[in-house]
């Protein structure tokens, strides 16, 4: 742990001089946090890839989405959502919605699906609930979309392919429109390369300390070969790393 202070500097400037005060004598522990994206990412990357291909219709039967649903939970769900309050510690507030969000829904997902296959519930056709609970994600989705176009390409690609896949299984499901339902699964495959190709590259860098894999940062080298930045923040508050740092 490392610790940072700054030299006193006397002041008599009453409220303004006591914050001067407090402020010179305080003391910063540092305490890194890897990019919690990366493994959000790589969770919702494997997730969304299985249950979205079954969706399209490349694989399985009626009855596979009750085999699907413990990995579902587990690496969209669980890993997601760690991913998600991890990233709050690391003030990363765009990574703790999403990633949060899509955790729950993961999660909420694999429980519907468990009492699906031990027969507490039914599933209905056309599933018009689970239209709504698309319709629900979609609009935090294309909020989160927008949010990130202040930070890179990779993953605005990777929230609006999300949000428009969303978007499509809401009103496939909800107007019980088949190529709806099935444009939204391949909109989400495209959206779970693209996740994990974002992951990778901010994996890398993690690890070689420069760019392999360029996502389109707006903020901070993008070129292969360059070094991140370390950012330290001391005016905002505790130090965090936020995603793509």
């Amino acid at each position: 742990m490392t610790q940072m202070s700054r030299p006193a500097q006397p002041s008599h400037d009453g409220h303004d001089g006591e914050f001067e005060f407090w402020r010179n004598h305080a003391q910063i522990s540092l305490q890194p946090v890897a990019a919690p994206s990366i493994l959000g990412l790589f969770g919702y990357a494997a997730a969304t890839f299985v249950v979205a291909t079954n969706l399209a219709g490349w694989y399985g039967n009626t009855a596979t989405p009750t085999f699907l649903f413990p990995f579902a939970a587990m690496l969209g769900g669980l890993a997601q959502f760690l991913a998600g309050m991890w990233a709050y510690r690391a003030r990363d507030g765009l990574a703790t919605a999403m990633h949060g969000i899509w955790g729950a829904f993961w999660l909420s997902y694999g429980l519907l699906y468990l009492l699906i296959s031990i027969g507490v519930l039914v599933q209905p056709t056309p599933f018009v609930a689970l239209g709504f609970w698309f319709a629900a994600l979609a609009a935090i989705t294309w909020s989160g979309a927008f949010a990130a176009l202040a930070d890179n390409i990779g993953l605005t690609l990777v929230l609006a392919t999300l949000a428009a896949g969303a978007t499509c299984l809401a009103v496939g499901q909800i107007a019980d429109i088949s190529p709806w339902r099935t444009a939204g699964a391949y909109i989400l495959v495209a959206s779970s390369v693209i996740a994990w190709y974002t992951a990778t590259a901010m994996m890398l860098e993690g690890t070689f300390r420069r760019v392999i894999l360029p996502i389109g940062k707006l903020r901070g080298p993008n070129v292969p070969g360059r070094e991140p930045r370390q950012v330290i923040q001391f005016m905002a508050g505790e130090p965090g790393i936020k995603v793509g740092q």
